[in-house]
């Protein structure tokens, strides 16, 4: 990272929405360790942020609640760089300089997206910053070397995804959904929850039918959820306080600690928000409402 400032009069400004996996179910495992899944996606209005404005050479920032975290790591492991990176090789090294802010809003390492759903942000960003045409293969074969959650992040809207989760079925009727999002604030390995589960071939999804979303959300599972349970107790607190806040439905998203509460209406998920913010003002509490459409 530099001390100066960017000097481009223009800026490119990226959401990276949160990614909440409604249900998540561990199907198969392949030869070389991947697990198979078949998960139901969605990704609500909060999130972190990519701004994007030329410079006189490339330079990265990070701010933001979570940024003192982040910003320990090396930054050329950020996700964020080697999508810049990856970007260039694939279509031109000769794409000009840029700057990269990242506001930093979600926690790390809470099975939201995080640094998946940045990479995806900056690769949508730096596409519209440089005005370079899409050409879907190359993206998505950049994504997936990026991670298996970047595909889905780079959809950004309701989707179910297959495979180690590259194959996407994006969906057009799931309805807004209105919940809190809460986090104790503190990590979980994902690695760690895949070599707990001890069961590798769980049933599938399976077809929705004529049942209503929230019934078919009820009816499904997320598999990573009892082995984070054990391996972070706090996952049990944070699902039974959402519970006692109201919410209809509570599960744990990917690979955890972030677990999220359904509510009726988003006055009644801002109301049970501030209840637990005042029981666990230690905790990362969020009101917010999916959101729907194509974001690509």
């Amino acid at each position: 990272m530099r001390s100066h400032e960017p000097i481009g009069a223009v800026e490119t400004i990226e959401t990276a929405p949160a990614k909440i996996n409604l249900a998540l179910h561990v199907v198969g495992m392949r030869a070389d360790g991947y697990h198979l899944l078949e998960s139901l996606v969605t990704f609500t209005e909060v999130g972190d942020v990519i701004r994007i404005q030329d410079a006189p050479e490339d330079w990265f920032s990070i701010s933001g609640p979570f940024a003192r975290l982040l910003s320990q790591g090396e930054p050329r492991n950020n996700l964020v760089l080697q999508a810049r990176d990856l970007l260039r090789g694939a279509f031109g090294s000769n794409l000009r300089p840029v700057s990269i802010h990242l506001e930093k809003n979600l926690p790390i390492s809470s099975g939201i997206g995080g640094g998946s759903a940045d990479a995806a942000a900056a690769l949508r960003g730096l596409l519209r910053h440089w005005n370079v045409a899409r050409d879907a293969e190359t993206l998505q074969t950049i994504a997936v070397k990026l991670g298996a959650d970047v595909p889905m992040c780079l959809a950004s809207q309701p989707l179910i995804a297959r495979g180690i989760g590259e194959h996407i079925d994006l969906l057009d009727d799931l309805p807004t959904l209105f919940m809190v999002l809460v986090n104790p604030l503190k990590g979980v390995s994902t690695p760690e929850i895949f070599r707990r589960l001890t069961e590798k071939n769980h049933p599938p999804l399976g077809e929705r039918g004529h049942t209503s979303w929230f019934e078919f959300i009820q009816k499904s599972r997320n598999d990573l959820e009892p082995p984070a349970r054990v391996v972070l107790p706090d996952i049990s607190e944070v699902s039974d306080q959402l519970s006692r806040a109201g919410a209809s439905l509570v599960r744990m998203s990917g690979s955890g600690a972030t677990c999220f509460g359904l509510f009726a209406t988003m006055a009644e998920a801002e109301t049970a928000a501030t209840r637990l913010r005042d029981q666990r003002p230690d905790w990362y509490v969020q009101a917010t409402a999916t959101i729907t459409g194509p974001k690509t």
